[in-house]
């Protein structure tokens, strides 16, 4: 079964015992506090993916080459909440060094996940939201603007095999699928990086 979400809310979730097995988390912090914590099985974590960010509209030409964050031309800005989501704290990286963070900061609608940051955007909840890539990188439709590296810290993102998940063949079998060149081209081609 699987469970989606902020890295943050699933991190609290694995601390007070919930029983998961593998955690995919968007950060390498949260792992990191796992594996200190003794809640992971020997060599239970690797980073799998290196996610971007990228500003996201379903109107064409909005969001094209992240001009419309310095005019403010858009009533809401969608983001992911940043004390839970990864790609929410890069995107606040991101305002911050472009100087605009204050003066947007009215405009932002927060999502509790990246998920949910990207359906306010493909609802026209939000006219413009910082996603991840790999959400829109098949979409022919709207406009993008990728922010470069150096507006944001790496979005690093972990796979963790929890300690009850050591003892399910099938949890040590996806970690390890995890790794191959198979899921790693899979990864690839929605738009991260691996290492």
């Amino acid at each position: 079964m699987l469970s989606l979400g902020a890295s943050g809310q699933f991190y609290a979730q694995i601390a007070h015992g919930a029983p998961f097995e593998v955690f995919l988390s968007a950060d390498v912090e949260r792992p990191a506090r796992l594996e200190a914590d003794g809640l992971l099985a020997p060599q239970g974590r690797f980073t799998y993916a290196v996610g971007k960010l990228v500003l996201y509209s379903r109107t064409p030409h909005l969001a094209d080459g992240g001009r419309v964050l310095q005019t403010g031309g858009f009533d809401r800005l969608a983001v992911a909440d940043p004390a839970l989501a990864p790609y929410g704290a890069a995107a606040v990286q991101v305002l911050q060094k472009l100087g605009v963070y204050e003066q947007l900061k009215p405009k932002l609608a927060f999502g509790a996940n990246i998920t949910q940051t990207y359906q306010y955007v493909a609802t026209g909840a939000a006219e413009v939201g910082f996603v991840a890539l790999s959400q829109v990188i098949h979409e022919p439709a709207g406009s993008r603007w990728s922010p470069p590296q150096a507006l944001y810290a790496p979005i690093e993102q972990q796979a963790a095999l929890l300690k009850p998940g050591a003892a399910n063949p099938a949890a040590v079998a996806f970690f390890a699928y995890l790794q191959s060149p198979a899921a790693r081209r899979i990864i690839q081609s929605y738009g991260y990086e691996v290492r």
